[in-house]
């Protein structure tokens, strides 16, 4: 996808963004969580700005029977879900007609978090700071069951750094985290990737690229020490 004049050039202009944000901040015990695929090439700056490791955290969309992009919820690592329970109503579905959704939606995060890890284990989370990273949010249903998932494991704070936000998802979940960093919070979006001059669909590929730079990066430090 490209977008001319957009605000940002690509995802990593986002991650220069952001990180000018939050680096004078100085977190203590930070670590860097991506929403893959798209949040990762944002935290990968974001992560080198802090000096902090970089994860991820896997969150998959629930879609309507029928209409898969039609967001209900989402579900993400360690079985946490997230339904929109009035969008559900407004449709006329019944709690059990999403069951069906849920469950394959759960077994492609469980799928893509062992892929993308490759026998690492999920980070520790307890008592640090998170910067939680994703390119943008719309509804922010996705976001959402990530911030839950993360506040499951007791972090000493928890940050939300996102290239754009809608004024509703912003509204939505500032109060449910301790900082919510957005450069860009327009009157209205239809599209994340309106914002974003280059926007294209990422591979596991170039997550993986990515990934295995940090950790590498990591494992050499800890060797060096």
């Amino acid at each position: 996808m490209t977008t001319p004049g957009a605000p940002y050039l690509d995802r990593a202009d986002a991650g220069r963004r952001l990180a000018a944000e939050i680096g004078p901040r100085r977190f203590s015990r930070a670590i860097v969580l991506a929403l893959p695929r798209g949040g990762v090439p944002i935290a990968s700056v974001i992560a080198e700005r802090l000096n902090a490791p970089l994860d991820i955290l896997v969150v998959r969309k629930v879609g309507a029977p029928g209409n898969r992009e039609y967001g209900l919820g989402a579900v993400a690592e360690g079985g946490v879900r997230y339904v929109d329970w009035d969008r559900v109503r407004e449709l006329g579905l019944s709690p059990g007609q999403l069951d069906p959704e849920i469950r394959s939606q759960t077994e492609a995060v469980d799928q893509l978090a062992r892929h993308l890890r490759g026998g690492r284990s999920p980070p520790d989370l307890e008592g640090r700071t998170v910067v939680l990273v994703d390119d943008g949010m719309a509804t922010g249903g996705t976001v959402r069951c990530a911030v839950d998932a993360v506040r499951l494991q007791r972090p000493g704070r928890l940050v939300l750094a996102v290239g754009v936000s809608s004024r509703e998802a912003a509204q939505e979940l500032r109060p449910r985290v301790d900082d919510l960093v957005c450069p860009l919070i327009p009157p209205l979006l239809f599209a994340v990737g309106e914002w974003y001059r280059e926007f294209p669909q990422l591979t596991d590929a170039e997550v993986l690229a990515t990934l295995h730079r940090h950790w590498m990066h990591s494992t050499a430090d800890v060797t060096a020490a």
